[in-house]
């Protein structure tokens, strides 16, 4: 019988985050001590402030359909919320608020992307990119980086990647799964690239902006002459630690607004109500509310790079922000390991998952073969307690 699917799904790979984390909850299921440490998502609640808000909504009984683009009131307060933070003057009618800002990227791609259009993703680059603009007809570039270079890429590698063909550029700062930040001179040497070709439109994820061990965040959108060609996108899950609330939005040119609020129409309508109203109180917050979670983050950073440093075979920089290290394991390939040969980040990923049951991400999920992620969104006792089983499935 021949297979009924769409190509179009067939040809989309199933996210390996995800994946890994289903396999890590089995064998637990299964009776095995799993510590998972594949998906990124703060171990922390949600702040009580935001709760008391939603249940304010749900008193006031917003439970009607909200409006496609999101509550004005909810729009507003983002717009504050970029100037005070990004230094970025938006209009309400700039912002989009979407299920996610994983439906917020898929929108972009959607709305901006015709068939063949390139797209550079300076890699590593986050799992869903590569896939969202497979599967709106782009065609992803990737543009290597190493941990040599703090896994950032050069203006030079910009340049050496743009074609005729190139519609976009995609990156995340702080970067995921690398957790490098690109600093202000940094950004600006590839906005001057940029100047160079007007029509590339940038995309910029700024989820991990707060979760921030650098001391600054710079909004590619503030350097001079990028406003209006840059989508910045962000959301609520990390910092205000809401993965489930599942906020997103972005602030674009008006026209790429409109567009992907006609889309979002047609697909989803309006995000969440009570999720929405709980959002206007986050964005509203100031940011100092979250530096007690910010420091545990930077604490258990410190232990996690200092705790690989002592495994043989492991390279890796210092991630200036989120919540992940992406040490290079090229070193173990070719090896064999306790009668398992490891040819790659795959097999080294599953090796650790057998052996030491510790659930990471393979590199290659992320566009560099030569690397595995950890995420360190849990406590310290038991991110001790993985690289203690990691070094010792490696010695």
């Amino acid at each position: 019988m021949n297979n009924p699917l769409s190509d179009r799904i067939n040809n989309l790979s199933t996210s390996q985050t995800l994946a890994m984390a289903a396999l890590a909850r089995e064998l637990k299921a299964e009776g095995k001590d799993i510590i998972s440490l594949s998906l990124g998502e703060p171990d922390f609640n949600t702040p009580d402030f935001i709760k008391e808000a939603a249940k304010r909504a749900i008193d006031e009984n917003y439970s009607t359909y909200s409006p496609v683009d999101g509550y004005v009131e909810l729009k507003e307060a983002i717009c504050r919320k970029f100037k005070r933070d990004n230094n970025l003057e938006y209009k309400p009618s700039q912002i989009v608020v979407s299920t996610g800002a994983k439906q917020s990227l898929y929108n972009i791609a959607q709305v901006m992307l015709n068939d063949g259009d390139e797209v550079i993703l300076p890699a590593p680059y986050w799992v869903s990119y590569f896939e969202i603009v497979k599967l709106s007809g782009g065609v992803p570039v990737e543009v290597p980086t190493s941990v040599e270079t703090d896994f950032k890429i050069t203006p030079e590698q910009l340049e050496a990647a743009i074609t005729p063909k190139t519609k976009m550029m995609w990156f995340s700062s702080p970067c995921n799964p690398s957790g490098s930040v690109y600093s202000r001179d940094e950004l600006t040497a590839l906005a001057k690239v940029l100047d160079k070709y007007p029509n590339i439109y940038v995309v910029a994820d700024e989820i991990y902006e707060h979760i921030n061990f650098s001391g600054t965040f710079c909004s590619i959108a503030s350097i001079p002459g990028m406003l209006e060609r840059t989508i910045t996108v962000n959301g609520v899950a990390k910092a205000f630690a809401m993965t489930g609330w599942r906020i997103g939005y972005i602030g674009a040119p008006e026209f790429i607004a409109k567009a992907c609020t006609k889309i979002q129409g047609q697909v989803t309508s309006g995000a969440n109500s009570i999720a929405q109203r709980a959002t206007i109180t986050a964005v509203d917050a100031d940011p100092s509310v979250l530096n007690d979670m910010v420091q545990a983050f930077h604490s258990r950073r410190d232990l996690v790079v200092g705790l690989i440093k002592e495994i043989p075979g492991m390279k890796i920089n210092v991630p200036e922000g989120a919540f992940y290290v992406f040490p290079d394991v090229s070193a173990f390939f070719g090896k064999t390991l306790k009668g398992t040969l490891i040819k790659d980040a795959n097999d080294f990923s599953m090796y650790l998952l057998g052996e030491a049951n510790v659930a990471t991400v393979t590199g290659e999920a992320f566009g560099n073969a030569n690397c595995i992620r950890f995420s360190y969104a849990t406590s310290e006792d038991i991110l001790k307690e993985a690289l203690r089983r990691i070094k010792e499935a490696v010695a």
